[in-house]
């Protein structure tokens, strides 16, 4: 298969482990590959619900069955799905605009702060990604790029709580820095005559590693790239729809409100939509200074995978759970970590958490090695998980949401079972 897979794909064409595995089919929170063995997938967020939900599956089928058409027509499904979407934000995030994926939905948002600001400057972290599209692919700080970076992009580094720098006592120091860099990085962008149409980010900064940060971080970011002409975009491709367990959205866990934010994989649980929320001027403003239509990204099929999503996470108490058994999932992580002197620092929010693999001679010393070792090892004895951070020597923990207490047991016996081979 992976030859065949080369030679008709292309090269270069990533797939995850070493041994790649072969899914033929999934349920729930499990996967099962090609032998009929079953795999607990610890790490997706497509299925945000798990994996072929009857009730996803159900509306999905009934309304293609019915009728499915250009964005262009009138349909109450995707009136009633923005209506039903946007009452979980901020009243000033009133207005919906409908994709195919979480990658066009970065690249309209930022079409967007240009139509609000008038200007072109773009400001990330310099370890982020935000989709492939022409424009977004050029923010993507963690891929390497051969022809450098756009010059109205700034980077400022990305928080990390656990390996802080030099002279930096805790949390509040790194943040003090980052912010120090954001705005050195405000004012680059005014001199270069870019201004500042934006800052993009991960509310969590989930692909910076979810570090601990401290209150009020995020706002004060906010605040300061406001002060300057921009706006925030958020991204909830990964924290949103409850993942956190805080909340439904991760801006309104680590407390402030953006301008426009971002969707994509989980909104559909693997049927292929993505949006954008924003205030009624942003839009306003985008709509009267662009032709944008989009011939699939509102269609009714997909409004009604949308709608059926909402209504699982409300009828299944999913946030709740996310809660619940995220925190019961981190102690039981916690007391692993004590046992297994190459695991260190424990974090997370909700169905969202993971664990940093150091060597053991010298603390906060990254083992990229041995966190791929332990990542294949568990995908030999049946968990799929991934890594990731700066640093890649992070386990990353993202389960469907239905996943349970008895699934975080199973997981963790696994992995004490993995850890002790190690």
């Amino acid at each position: 298969m992976m030859a065949r897979r080369e030679r008709l794909l292309g090269p270069n064409n990533a797939t995850f482990y070493d041994n790649p595995v072969h899914f033929v089919r999934g349920e729930g929170v499990w996967l099962y590959d090609a032998d009929g063995r079953r795999y607990l997938d610890a790490y997706n967020n497509v299925a945000h619900v798990g994996h072929c939900h009857p009730r996803v599956v159900e509306a999905i089928s009934r309304q293609a069955g019915t009728l499915n058409t250009h964005s262009r027509y009138l349909h109450d499904n995707v009136l009633d799905y923005a209506e039903r979407l946007t009452s979980t934000f901020h009243r000033d995030l009133s207005t919906a605009l409908f994709t195919c994926t979480g990658s066009e939905a970065n690249d309209v948002a930022l079409r967007m702060a240009r139509a609000i600001t008038g200007n072109h400057g773009v400001i990330v972290t310099d370890f982020t990604y935000h989709g492939n599209t022409s424009a977004v692919i050029e923010l993507a700080t963690l891929l390497p790029r051969e022809d450098g970076f756009s010059t109205h992009l700034r980077t400022i580094p990305a928080p990390d709580s656990y390996h802080l720098e030099r002279g930096e006592k805790d949390e509040s120091d790194m943040a003090s820095r980052v912010l120090t860099h954001l705005e050195a990085a405000i004012e680059s962008l005014q001199v270069a005559g870019h201004g500042v149409s934006a800052m993009l980010l991960c509310p969590i900064f989930a692909n910076e590693g979810f570090p601990n940060l401290p209150p009020g971080f995020q706002d004060r970011m906010a605040k300061m790239v406001r002060k300057a002409g921009g706006i925030i975009i958020a991204d909830e491709v990964q924290p949103g729809f409850g993942r956190t367990g805080g909340a439904m959205w991760g801006h309104q866990l680590t407390g402030f409100t953006p301008d426009i934010v971002t969707m994509g994989k989980p909104m559909g649980n693997g049927h292929p939509i993505g949006g954008v929320v924003t205030t009624s001027e942003i839009m306003h403003a985008f709509r009267t200074k662009n032709l944008y239509f989009n011939t699939f990204g509102s269609n009714p099929v997909s409004c009604a995978a949308g709608l059926a999503v909402l209504d699982v996470l409300e009828e299944e108490n999913l946030v709740e759970n996310a809660a619940k058994v995220g925190a019961y999932s981190k102690k039981k992580l916690k007391r692993l970590a004590k046992k297994h002197s190459f695991m260190g620092d424990v974090r997370g929010a909700g169905l969202f958490f993971g664990v940093e693999f150091i060597r053991p001679t010298r603390r906060l010393t990254a083992d990229h090695k041995l966190a791929k070792r332990a990542t294949n090892l568990m995908r030999e004895n049946g968990v799929v998980m991934g890594l990731i951070g700066r640093k890649k020597n992070l386990f990353k923990i993202r389960p469907p949401m239905p996943f349970s207490r008895s699934n975080a047991d199973y997981l963790f016996e696994v992995m004490d079972h993995v850890m002790t081979r190690i």
